[in-house]
């Protein structure tokens, strides 16, 4: 297919997309995975470049081809930009082969995810990184709004970042076209909850670029500070995430949202008391032009709310440290959100299992320190005899026989929730794939203001894919990490849900 200039878009189709099979690709390593499909890092065996092969499951689908699935491939055919991901081709698997069937979306390949990449431990971003992926999310951003299309699940796992530096705006699969007069009807059960804006949390259905631009700010937030600054628990929680932004942005009205009170949900969950925006008291530790830009983007009135273009032009771009250079930038060993799950997995299973060896350890150190009459009690007896019917005595056992008192080992602990991804009490904490699980952590005043971006440890974590597998994007639930980017996050909020 004859693609267009870069920054132009694709009209023209190629006859060739679905007529070659699967099998002219050999499958090299899973990198994503969930309620839509597998995602595995594959080489094309006549020219031995290296892609990301995406299944898309239809066991489920008894209406044909996942609606999402068309709309991402639509969606993609069309675009064609340097920071949004590249769909190749399709291909497809006749039943009884090796791939069992199916339906297959060929991608260029990127080597990590912004969640996967932040996730490795003792990362830490620059802040000429930061500007660096902020400036190219917000190009590939601005070249969709242009193009009247809506990503409408941007979080760190959808953003592919490839060992050049380059960032790709992925998962494509709750995009949808939009007009530029927002009359049309348009569901709000969409963006994850961490990065949902509070128009849609309010039941809106008529929207355009600005819930994009909304979780571009959470995103922003989250690199320079560390962590989520909205870490709802899930669906049902759509009151408290409401709370987390109104005790962060302010509580809104029509003084400062002209309009919000005709919001459909607006009246059942209105704040009971005034709320003063405290952004600013809060990442006050913040350069000034970023606090300045990220409040442009923060703003509850998604009419005021910056654009993509607007914020390309912000000081905060042209002011050292200057953006750095993509290709200046490191390069890492491959990390992807799934990748990065399971070794935290693997490292919680060892880490319990050295506890148990520790415990029994101990357990048997202070059994050998008892002088040897009570090691004799702690030795398991013989069962006990029953009553002899011919008046005979039971044969006597020694006190304790069942077993090592209670009294003497400690009590079992519970596993072991790995270390938090980002330093306690202060310092700098340290790639695109879908749904980012519930974070937990300790809590605390927010760190000095970090000179970079870096994690460190494990954490819990959701494995998914920004080439879009994960399950619905909307739904943010579940244990373990995961998120900006992922991991265990510091809950940022005091048992009042107010800011710390």
């Amino acid at each position: 297919m004859a693609l267009a200039a870069p920054g132009q878009l694709n009209t023209t189709e190629s006859p060739a997309w679905g007529s070659r099979s699967v099998d002219c690709f050999e499958k090299l390593e899973q990198i994503g995975e969930g309620t839509y499909g597998q995602v595995y890092m594959a080489r094309e065996i006549r020219t031995g470049e290296i892609v990301a092969l995406k299944r898309i499951r239809m066991d489920n689908e008894r209406e044909g081809f996942p609606i999402t699935a068309i709309r991402e491939i639509k969606i993609l055919k069309k675009l064609h930009h340097e920071n949004v991901i590249k769909l190749k081709e399709i291909v497809t698997s006749p039943d009884g082969n090796k791939y069992k069937g199916g339906i297959y979306m060929v991608f260029e390949y990127m080597d990590h995810d912004l969640t996967g990449l932040a996730d490795r431990p003792g990362m830490r971003f620059s802040v000429a990184q930061i500007k660096c992926y902020m400036r190219q999310l917000l190009t590939g951003l601005h070249y969709c709004h242009v193009n009247q299309v809506l990503h409408r699940d941007i979080k760190g796992s959808n953003l592919l970042i490839d060992n050049e530096g380059n960032l790709k705006l992925a998962d494509f699969g709750l995009a949808r076209s939009f007009s530029n007069d927002h009359n049309g009807n348009l569901t709000n059960r969409v963006i994850t909850l961490w990065y949902r804006p509070p128009e849609l949390l309010l039941g809106t259905t008529k929207y355009g670029p600005a819930v994009d631009m909304w979780s571009v700010g959470c995103i922003f937030a989250e690199l320079l500070h560390g962590k989520p600054i909205f870490p709802g628990k899930d669906e049902a929680s759509q009151p408290e995430q409401l709370s987390k932004i109104f005790e962060l942005c302010g509580a809104p009205d029509e003084n400062n949202w002209p309009g919000v009170s005709k919001i459909p949900w607006y009246n059942n969950f209105k704040p009971t008391r005034p709320i003063k925006r405290r952004l600013r008291d809060v990442f006050r530790h913040f350069d000034r032009n970023a606090l300045e830009l990220l409040e442009k983007m923060l703003t509850l009135d998604p009419s005021q709310r910056i654009s993509a273009k607007d914020a390309l032009d912000a000081e905060y771009f042209w002011i050292d440290p200057l953006p750095c250079d993509p290709k200046s930038l490191p390069k890492y060993e491959s990390s992807h959100e799934f990748q990065t799950k399971k070794k935290r997995q693997q490292q919680r299973q060892q880490d319990e299992a050295a506890k148990r060896q520790k415990i029994q350890h101990q357990q048997q150190q202070q059994h050998s320190r008892l002088p040897p009459p009570m090691q004799q009690q702690m030795r398991p007896g013989p069962p006990a005899v029953p009553p002899m019917h011919g008046g005979g005595q039971p044969q006597l056992v020694a006190a304790g026989g069942g077993g090592p008192g209670h009294h003497y080992g400690k009590p079992r602990g519970g596993p072991s929730a790995g270390s938090s991804r980002y330093p306690q009490g202060g310092g700098n904490p340290s790639a695109g794939y879908n749904h980012h699980p519930n974070r937990g952590g300790g809590g605390g005043p927010y760190p000095p203001p970090p000179q970079g971006y870096g994690r460190g440890g494990a954490g819990g974590g959701g494995g998914t894919s920004g080439y879009g597998v994960g399950p619905p994007n909307y739904s943010q639930g579940g244990g373990g990490r995961g998120g900006a980017m992922g991991g265990n996050r510091g809950q940022q909020y005091n048992n009042n849900n107010t800011w710390q």
